[in-house]
């Protein structure tokens, strides 16, 4: 087959970069999810303070493109004195912008919730904050699911972009095999394969989860 013949010799290189991309985006998710829920509850929250601090960072990281993002962080805070490697900057730059689109989902969620349900759980003697953990996030965690998960996907997609500050992911590796075997096709080719597989697992996981989410929700 003609593109494995092209693609052969650099097969474990393009596995490294594979590696290093389902790592980044693995972490960038968790730091994603756990950004969107903490601000998506400072946007819910009662105090005026939290919810205009939530609202700047979701504004911010929502409206403007995450590439003027990765390279202020790259670029931009060495001028400050603060220096970042490209790994870990490419990871903080994803969970920051994840974060922000994840934290309008959840927010969705929320707000979806009967205020009759929250009014009887505070009767029963819960305070706010139980209310919150126990009913609250729960519900808005199910309901929000599926939603958070095409954020989810949409951030492994954005991952490729981090090639441009010298990270050597999957993309960052394929422009240096594309370069060195002038076979851009059978290189890309590959490429498409590897995201949509990665893209494909993660969707799977998703639905898993929805499912999963439901059955202990329910009771079932």
């Amino acid at each position: 087959m003609r593109v494995w013949r092209v693609i052969e010799p650099y097969i474990g290189f393009l596995l490294q970069g594979f590696a290093l991309t389902i790592f980044a985006c693995l972490l960038a998710i968790i730091g994603a999810v756990i950004l969107g829920g903490i601000v998506a509850s400072m946007r819910a929250s009662q105090r005026s303070a939290l919810r205009w601090v939530a609202h700047a960072y979701s504004d911010i990281f929502r409206n403007v493109p995450f590439l003027v993002q990765l390279f202020f962080l790259f670029y931009g805070l060495p001028e400050l004195g603060i220096y970042i490697g490209a790994f870990e900057t490419g990871v903080i730059a994803l969970s920051l912008a994840g974060g922000a689109f994840v934290s309008d989902v959840i927010l969705s969620g929320i707000r979806s919730i009967d205020r009759g349900v929250i009014e009887a759980a505070r009767v029963s003697g819960l305070n706010d904050v139980k209310v919150f953990l126990r009913i609250v996030l729960p519900i808005a965690l199910r309901v929000s699911v599926r939603p958070v998960g095409s954020v989810l996907i949409n951030l492994v997609l954005t991952s490729s972009i981090l090639s441009t500050i010298t990270v050597n992911e999957l993309t960052g590796v394929a422009k240096i095999v594309a370069a060195e075997t002038f076979k851009p096709f059978e290189v890309y080719a590959v490429l498409l394969v590897l995201y949509a597989s990665f893209t494909t697992a993660l969707s799977l996981a998703i639905v898993a989860w929805h499912r999963r989410l439901n059955r202990f929700m329910t009771g079932a």
